[in-house]
């Protein structure tokens, strides 16, 4: 018997890349639900998503509602939102697992790496959520409209966090997007990672390309998660 998909809230949901993921996840017989500062967007946002005939239809919230009705919460924000949100949904997320796709853009000069002082945004979502929380790193390197079809993307996600089971988790829910996660190490790691994205931006606006991405080459089957080339984590 095929075990029960856990429920996905995106918060952000109305967003190019959490609408992207949500799809994506729908699509894949996940139960999703679409986080929003107004619900009555995110209603909308879900009711247009259902179209495409889910297995479950997609539910749409205000962040708090949404955040308390996801066994596993995606954070898909702006970095300018990325603090006021976290203290929306801190009550909603205890327990859980929260993947933080924040990139901490500074705008107008998005392709310079500014990175916070607490070294990452994925490092000052565990810090406001507290320990309670399993916070997970990832997605800051996909082009959200390369989530567009159902088309598998030629691009890796880099997963950190400090717990390898919720690394694990995380890993597990990307394969169904057809993208392939990469276990990264540690949740002080993702600064490698958010710092990317500038990168990736500054690589696509010089070489006009669409939607920069990036590949780990090497065979990575032969190292497991429990190894010292996987992870230095403790679980």
């Amino acid at each position: 018997m095929e075990q029960k998909k856990q429920t996905i809230a995106v918060i952000g949901g109305t967003g190019a890349l959490g609408s992207g993921l949500a799809r994506r996840w729908a699509a894949a017989g996940y139960p999703v639900v679409l986080g929003s500062r107004k619900a009555e967007k995110a209603v909308q946002a879900a009711e247009e998503m259902n179209a495409g005939g889910f297995p479950h239809a997609v539910r749409g919230m205000a962040n708090g509602e949404a955040a308390g009705a996801g066994d596993i919460v995606v954070l898909t924000v702006p970095f300018a939102h990325h603090e006021g949100i976290l203290a929306e949904i801190r009550e909603a997320v205890q327990g859980k697992i929260v993947v933080d796709a924040t990139a901490p853009l500074v705008p107008p000069k998005v392709g310079r790496v500014q990175l916070p002082e607490s070294d990452s945004a994925a490092c000052m979502a565990q810090e406001a959520l507290g320990e309670n929380v399993r916070v997970v790193s990832a997605f800051q390197n996909v082009s959200a409209h390369k989530l567009d079809g159902h088309e598998p993307v030629n691009c890796d996600v880099l997963v950190c966090g400090d717990k390898k089971e919720a690394r694990q988790v995380v890993v597990d829910l990307i394969a169904p997007l057809g993208l392939r996660g990469v276990h990264a190490g540690p949740l002080a790691n993702s600064t490698a990672a958010e710092a990317l994205t500038s990168v990736l931006i500054t690589i696509n606006r010089l070489y006009k390309t669409d939607g920069a991405g990036i590949r780990i080459t090497g065979n990575l089957e032969n190292a497991p998660v429990g190894s010292p080339q996987a992870a230095d984590a403790r679980p």
